[in-house]
């Protein structure tokens, strides 16, 4: 028996028993789907923005490989995990209500100065201010989202911080046709060569237990959108986790960009955004692709893409309407919603 093997059994004995549940374990007529959302930055923070409008048993796992910006700066000075991307889907998860604005607003707002707190967020203070007074970082971001009235849950995807490395073709203008290795998230997002693929260091991280238990306790388990190689990818490199979406019963959504991201994905298809997360993890399944219709040139080309996968393509109509690449929170929540209904072979839930 493997390490890894015996710590994901340990997990196993987090998840709770499955009540109001069918005898598949599948969540009964009536009931909320539990939902879990992977992913970071932007990306993560539209699809959980979309989710909370549909349910209220939602967790968010994030990535934790930021080196940029203010989370760069906490992390390299106090060795913490990067709180930015963290803060995000706490905001995200923030209610409608004048409570929950106004708390999305103070942890989202960032200092102007001429000294050290310049660029720093208010929420990632908090929260490393919590890790510090608590030692911890589960404890202190359930904390977070209690003092924000936050529907739903927001968990690191490893308990420590990690590089992501990336193997890039013609990172260096003057070199288009040689393979190189860069490192750090933020230089990774920016690159100007093409990505080939991307790992992280530590190699085998250890998940965070309360991430793997949720992604196996879920009904429904959405992966994307955002960045590709540096908010999505990631996930599937931690060992635990990856094995936990593998073998999960929770159906489970890939949601696809709205265009290709500069620098990171320029000049990719849908479909190839699939390959890529195909070739990093070959024995994942999927059972849903939802993408924008208005964003996929080629339907057949990305049908049988996801068929390679075991997906079906769903195509709705997600963008936000002053043609900006972002998600509309609404029209994703109807996607979401209308895909959990038609493909959870289980009745409404409201």
């Amino acid at each position: 028996m493997t390490g890894r093997t015996s710590r994901l059994r340990r997990v196993r004995r987090l998840v709770p028993g499955r009540a109001g549940r069918g005898p598949e374990g599948r969540a009964k007529r009536g009931a909320q789907p539990k939902v879990v959302a992977l992913g970071g930055g932007h990306g993560l923070s539209a699809s959980l923005a979309a989710l909370r409008r549909i349910t209220g048993d939602l967790t968010a796992v994030v990535t934790v490989a930021d080196d940029g910006g203010s989370s760069g700066r906490l992390r390299d000075e106090l060795g913490v995990l990067p709180p930015g991307d963290l803060r995000k889907a706490l905001a995200a998860l923030c209610g409608d209500d004048d409570w929950g604005q106004t708390w999305a607003r103070v942890i989202k707002h960032r200092f102007t100065s001429e000294g050290d707190l310049h660029d720093h967020a208010v929420g990632n203070l908090l929260i490393v201010a919590l890790w510090e007074q608590l030692g911890d970082p589960v404890q202190a971001l359930d904390l977070v989202g209690k003092l924000l009235g936050a529907h739903g849950r927001v968990l690191p995807m490893s308990a420590v911080p990690l590089e992501l490395q990336a193997l890039v073709k013609g990172h260096d203008p003057a070199e288009p046709g040689a393979v190189t290795t860069v490192r750090g998230q933020a230089t990774v997002a920016l690159t100007p060569g093409e990505v080939q693929s991307v790992h992280v260091v530590p190699e085998d991280p250890p998940a965070v237990p309360e991430a793997v238990a949720a992604v196996l306790d879920a009904d429904w388990v959405v992966l994307g959108p955002g960045s590709w190689f540096s908010s999505v990818i990631p996930h599937l490199l931690v060992p635990e986790l990856l094995e936990a979406l593998q073998e999960t019963k929770a159906r489970r959504v890939l949601s696809l960009n709205l265009a290709p991201q500069p620098g990171e994905t320029d000049g990719f298809s849908p479909q190839r955004h699939l390959e890529v997360l195909a070739r990093h993890a070959p024995k994942l399944a999927l059972d849903v692709v939802l993408a924008d219709e208005a964003a996929v040139p080629d339907r057949e080309s990305l049908t049988e893409a996801a068929k390679r996968l075991g997906a079906a393509v769903e195509l709705a109509p997600v963008a936000a309407p002053d043609g900006s690449p972002t998600h509309d929170p609404e029209l994703l929540a109807a996607a979401y919603d209308r895909i959990f209904r038609m493909h959870g072979r289980i009745g409404p839930w409201r």
